[in-house]
């Protein structure tokens, strides 16, 4: 089922399975902004990562000592959440674990995304609260996908000096391999073959939003986000870009597999909730 909200300017739906976003619509020069799935190229839309992003190192991890095995990108969005509130210009959906999540990730969670709508912006929020009586170790990552063509432009707010960290394209885990994106420049240009080698992986960045210039500019977005990572990623060739705020990162080809240790994990204490969020602008 979707649910929608709107206000003059916009219209937005989500979904109740994964909580996916499936429309991010301009009522003022009724244009949808985002990627409307098509499965012949790729079926998602603005999946949740949560409590992994990436892919694990077959698949497999520790906890304590004990191992589990958990697909790529987690289990919350391949799992329906419940329409918890729903205001005028705000709704809520929420998850929680069950005997199948225990199997694959040993802590109960409360996993919310809330969807607020203002003027002609979106923001969405991802509420992780820990009800475990222990330490709660989680990734937690958005992956909205905006309609975009070949030659459009992704600008950020500063100049920057980036790498991305290289793909294993048959694994998806992180290479000790970089390669340069950007010197001193603000803009990366989309081309049919940036992707060829899988997602832009980006960290060490000064700026807090990117402008999508889309439809040669006459559609801008400008993406606010706070993360630590920053994915950038299409099908080669397709026409959206998918910009991934991320608080966590893929497994590395040689990683020991210890969650409490990996790379950009998150450890949330007994009773504490964390707040991750991202917000476009049309």
């Amino acid at each position: 089922m979707i649910h929608y909200i709107e206000n003059e300017q916009i219209r937005i739906g989500v979904k109740e399975f994964g909580a996916e976003l499936t429309s991010f619509y301009n009522k003022q020069n009724h244009t949808e902004y985002l990627w409307q799935g098509d499965p012949e190229i790729w079926g998602g839309q603005s999946p949740v990562l949560f409590p992994i992003i990436g892919r694990l190192k077959d698949d497999r991890y520790t906890v304590g000592g004990k191992e589990y095995s958990m697909p790529k990108h987690g289990l919350a969005r391949k799992r329906p959440f419940a329409l918890t509130e729903k205001a005028e210009h705000a709704m809520t959906f929420t998850q929680t674990e069950d005997e199948d999540t225990l199997k694959s990730y040993p802590f109960r969670y409360v996993l919310s995304l809330r969807f607020t709508i203002e003027g002609s912006s979106l923001t969405v929020e991802h509420i992780i609260e820990n009800p475990n009586a222990e330490k709660m170790y989680f990734s937690i990552g958005a992956h909205p996908a905006f309609n975009c063509k070949i030659g459009d432009t992704l600008v950020f707010e500063k100049p920057e000096t980036l790498t991305t960290q290289m793909l294993d394209l048959h694994e998806s885990l992180r290479l000790p391999d970089t390669e340069p994106v950007l010197n001193h420049e603000d803009t990366i240009t989309i081309t049919e073959h940036i992707f060829d080698k899988d997602a832009l992986i980006l960290s060490g960045y000064q700026s807090r939003a990117i402008t999508l210039h889309a439809d040669g500019g006459k559609r801008p977005v400008v993406f606010h986000f706070d993360s630590p990572y920053l994915g950038i990623w299409s099908k080669p060739g397709a026409p959206y870009v998918c910009l991934e705020p991320w608080y966590g990162v893929n497994d590395t080809t040689d990683s020991d597999g210890v969650f409490e240790q990996k790379e950009g994990i998150i450890c949330l204490d007994a009773g504490k909730t964390y707040i991750a969020a991202w917000r476009a602008d049309i």
